[in-house]
């Protein structure tokens, strides 16, 4: 039978539409996961200490981990690193590489602090050229400092991760939520007798009088489950300093954390780490008067129990898992002014350089003499707050060892359910302690004036009022809740009945 025109009319623009304006196959959030190795070669440098020193055995693998969000308008990257730090130039170079091979333009890349790790920092190649033989020999000969090669060994890990996990990217469910473990993490700057805080001033110090700044003890957790319900992957930001070292190269307490979690779910599962702000937080406790485990015993002990919160957490997300994720980025940079040392200071540096290194005034000068030159190069700094969010949790970093406090008050003022401060993100700023720090009641290691820690007093207070702005551009979506109960017919008949005592 032949079908008038006017009839086939409708039914010739119902399949043009089909054609030319496909649906989607799955409308939710799209993510991907994956690893690369970064373990350093046997006998290159241990960064994070003043002067050199080399490794000699690799306890476990350093990974660069990492996860990419897509929700079908933004597409962003976190990146945890088993490292030190993460120098600002690499990540301006990495991010350049990852927009050309596959176009993703939000990455952030956090170090997790690994004391064990590879040498990523301190002093980066070719940081003093512009300075004296004197300085150039503190720099290069007597100073920790990255490894070019190395250097290079983490920026082709971390472009090949991201770009195969942009390349994984699969139709998932997302759960979102937070623990407590209480038990790992202290404050190492303690209220002394003469008003002041020192940091780390000894267990049984009788002039100890409490904790100086707050913890953190909330384990955050994204965990991400394929369409046949395993877990392929989780987030997992927590808040202590990585310096529990087993003995040799590794990615510390990490190590365990990431042991634990795919313990139960599975090696498959990959872990990101995102480093909490705990630039005055560390494993020691200094009110306790009992002697410290061994290294290995205590990165145990740090990473067993966050491991094994984390687990719980994602176990509470059976229910609640949720494919509508929005995912969203904004960032800010600016620059900050460095403190400069006094005249007068470079030039007990410059008479006290003389000494032998045993002196333990030595290292100080050296870093006095370091900041001195580093600042007629750069008499600020370059930083970047960068906020993402995904979902109900708003991630917010800085490049700062940052202190505890700030942390805690950007999860208040953030206006999300979760919020996930990360710390050594994007850059590396050293420490950045409270302004109250700076005060007369203040003081400690983390205040001294060094080459690496040298911002304006304020710097702390602009990175949490930049990344509450940043938080405030979002709109938070409401954690996910549980299905409610069948509307109630009547109770279990089998319970339902009064004492029976005979």
């Amino acid at each position: 039978m032949k079908i008038p025109l006017k009839d086939r009319v409708p039914r010739l623009l119902l399949t043009l539409a089909f054609v030319l304006v496909p649906l989607p196959a799955f409308a939710g959030v799209r993510a991907g996961f994956a690893e690369r190795d970064i373990t350093p070669q046997m006998g290159m440098e241990v960064p994070g200490g003043y002067g050199k020193a080399f490794s000699k055995k690799i306890h476990d693998p350093c990974k660069v981990r990492v996860t990419v969000f897509d929700d079908g308008q933004h597409r962003a990257a976190l990146v945890g690193l088993d490292a030190l730090i993460v120098p600002r130039a690499l990540v301006l170079q990495v991010r350049k590489e990852i927009v050309a091979r596959c176009g993703i333009n939000a990455v952030l890349m956090g170090a997790s602090h690994s004391h064990s790790s590879g040498p990523i920092g301190m002093v980066q190649p070719g940081e003093f050229d512009h300075a004296s033989d004197l300085v150039k020999e503190l720099a290069y000969q007597k100073s920790s400092c990255a490894d070019p090669v190395y250097l290079e060994q983490v920026r082709s890990a971390i472009v090949d991760a991201v770009v195969a996990a942009d390349a994984a990217r699969s139709e998932v469910t997302v759960g979102f939520g937070s623990g407590r473990e209480d038990q790992v993490a202290f404050n190492r700057r303690i209220r002394m007798k003469n008003g002041q805080s020192y940091s780390h001033p000894g267990k049984g110090n009788p002039d100890n009088l409490g904790f100086a700044g707050p913890t953190d003890p909330e384990v955050g957790v994204i965990g991400v489950w394929n369409p046949d319900g395993k877990l392929t992957g989780c987030i997992v930001n927590f808040s202590c300093h990585a310096t529990a070292s087993a003995p040799g190269i590794g990615a510390n307490w990490i190590y365990y954390m990431e042991k634990v979690i795919q313990g139960y779910f599975g090696a498959e599962a990959k872990v990101v780490f995102l480093q909490g702000a705990c630039g005055d937080v560390t494993q020691v406790n200094n009110l306790d008067i009992h002697s410290n485990p061994d290294a290995d015993s205590w990165s145990q002990w740090v990473g067993g129990r966050v491991g094994a919160e984390a687990v719980k957490v994602l176990l509470g997300m059976s229910q609640t898992r949720t494919a509508e994720v929005p995912v969203n980025v904004e960032q800010k940079t600016w620059n900050i002014a460095r403190r400069a040392p006094a005249p007068e200071r470079v030039r007990e540096a410059l008479e006290l350089i003389g000494k032998p290194a045993s002196d333990p005034q030595w290292v100080w000068a050296k870093e006095t003499l370091l900041l001195d030159a580093s600042l007629a190069k750069s008499p600020k700094l370059e930083v970047e707050v960068q906020a993402i969010q995904i979902g109900p949790v708003v991630c917010v970093s800085n490049p700062a060892e940052y202190f505890c406090a700030y942390g805690l008050e950007l999860k208040k003022q953030s206006g999300f359910p979760l919020t996930f401060p990360v710390e050594l993100a994007n850059g590396c700023v050293g420490y950045v302690p409270t302004e109250e720090a700076f005060s007369a009641t203040g003081g400690g290691y983390e205040t001294r004036l060094t080459s690496y820690s040298n911002l304006e007093v304020t710097a702390g207070t602009q990175f949490r009022e930049v990344g509450v702005e940043l938080a405030h551009r979002f709109k938070p979506t409401p954690l996910p809740e549980p299905p409610a109960a069948p509307q109630f017919k009547q109770p279990w008949l089998y319970g339902n009945l009064a004492p029976q005592l005979k």
